[in-house]
């Protein structure tokens, strides 16, 4: 493991010397392009061919069991629905044909399930609508409009935040203690819905939702972890860009560029500004971000970990590339320096806190949009390293498998369906042409579900 990390110490540290031209390292030739494009293509196959063989009809495949998992009493199709888009992107002809015919012949939301809107949203509705964009087959627009009219009465609260779990038959709400990124993570896919069958109150909901916890922001401009959405009131007072908070902040951003509401950008250009004054911790490893108090902005934690890496890609997005590249330079440490990224550990001791890998794509998405905002091998490179040890440490016989101890390299039972939907996504296109996604065109869902920007709203 020592000689492991001085190698990619030493390479890190080649990026950034005498051998880059102009921000560039060592080139990246197309031919190593193409071969990680064959690689990651031949590992969605093999992943795919393993749920069709043992877990085909049911949400996830426990790779190591080589059973089914289903989230609810009935299966919702999480993979199939959640792969769909990747499949139609890297050109896997069969495997679009055989996820489409299987989301149209099982598929269904009159079921006795009670389930969590913001998973649900991001993955099913999400999914149906970038396949319906994609595809143009009229069924999945159905089968959206279908979840997300069932989802509804989860908005019909006093502050119009909405609960976390609604019951697709009997509409019964449950758990008025919401987060940030649940109650916000809504507004690309209800507002996508609102643009493609001309009804507007799938926008109005999403978008009263967001807007009213960007209203109980502290005076400094940070949102907190938990909030009563029948109250209004703070139940957590924790402010960091991690897991409860992350894709809400994510979410103005791209509100603002799939629809050119420009309230969104005003929201996140306020608590961007709070992010990097308070948040931004400048160690010799890179910019880590830290966890604070809300109203003081008085550090709490140095915590860090795998969902925390997307604010690099994030900040590329909205054109911040300086404060990216050392964010990304962080993300990098944090997956050398313990074989693979751990879930969480503390960035000033350099102690891992949770030390599972659960197949996350948040530090290659970054790669990806740092790579195409600057065009600078390095983050070719990064990309490679990750790949490399997820295809490597990671595969099973029938699939890919979570990862329970980074230090060990141990397995776990559970491959869920973002690892089609982002990390082979991700990671594909990092490699891939250009041409193959246009970032000026195309907004993705925090689920990197491909939405296409049409005519702006107001």
């Amino acid at each position: 493991m020592k000689l492991r990390l001085l190698v990619l110490i030493i390479c890190l540290f080649t990026y950034r010397s005498s051998l880059m031209a102009q921000g560039r390292a060592v080139k990246f030739t197309d031919e190593l392009k193409q071969a990680m494009c064959d690689s990651i293509k031949n590992a969605a196959r093999h992943a795919w061919q393993g749920y069709k063989q043992f877990a085909w009809g049911a949400d996830d495949l426990q790779p190591l069991s080589q059973t089914p998992k289903n989230w609810y009493s009935q299966p919702m199709l999480m993979t199939p629905v959640d792969a769909f888009d990747t499949f139609v992107l890297l050109g896997l002809n069969d495997e679009v044909r055989e996820a489409k015919e299987l989301i149209f012949s099982k598929l269904q939301f009159d079921v006795n399930n009670e389930v969590q809107v913001f998973e649900v949203t991001i993955r099913i509705l999400g999914g149906l609508l970038s396949a319906y964009e994609l595809d143009g087959d009229p069924r999945f627009l159905t089968l959206a409009k279908d979840i997300a009219d069932r989802m509804m009465p989860a908005f019909n609260t006093p502050t119009g935040m909405p609960y976390r779990y609604v019951h697709l038959q009997t509409k019964k709400i449950r758990d008025s203690i919401n987060n940030p990124a649940e109650i916000g993570t809504l507004m690309l896919e209800f507002g996508k819905l609102s643009q493609l069958t001309g009804k507007p109150k799938y926008y109005a909901a999403a978008k009263k939702a967001l807007m009213q916890v960007y209203k109980r922001r502290s005076k400094i401009n940070l949102a907190g972890e938990q909030i009563n959405v029948l109250t209004g009131k703070w139940v957590s007072t924790q402010s960091h860009i991690s897991g409860y908070i992350d894709s809400y902040y994510e979410y103005l951003f791209k509100a603002w560029k799939l629809f050119g509401d420009k309230d969104f950008k005003t929201a996140f250009d306020r608590h961007n500004a709070a992010i990097k004054k308070y948040l931004v911790d400048k160690t010799a490893n890179g910019w880590f971000l830290r966890h604070v108090n809300m109203y003081t902005g008085r550090e709490t934690a140095t915590t860090y970990g795998a969902l925390d890496a997307f604010y690099a890609g994030l900040c590329a997005l909205a054109g911040d590339i300086e404060t990216a590249k050392h964010i990304q330079d962080a993300n990098m440490h944090m997956w050398v320096h313990f074989n693979m990224e751990p879930e969480a550990f503390n960035y000033k001791t350099d102690s891992i806190l949770s030390a599972y890998y659960i197949l996350r794509p948040e530090n290659l998405e970054s790669c990806f949009y740092l790579y195409r905002a600057t065009e600078h091998y390095e983050y070719l490179w990064m990309g490679k390293t990750m790949v490399d040890d997820i295809l490597q440490h990671c595969k099973t016989t029938s699939a890919f498998a979570s990862i329970k101890n980074v230090k060990t390299y141990e397995q776990a039972n559970s491959m869920q369906s973002f690892f089609f939907a982002e990390t082979l996504k991700y990671a594909w296109l990092l490699f891939a042409p250009s041409s193959s996604i246009d970032l000026n065109t195309i907004v993705f869902n925090t689920e990197a579900h491909p939405f296409k920007i049409e005519k702006k709203q107001k």
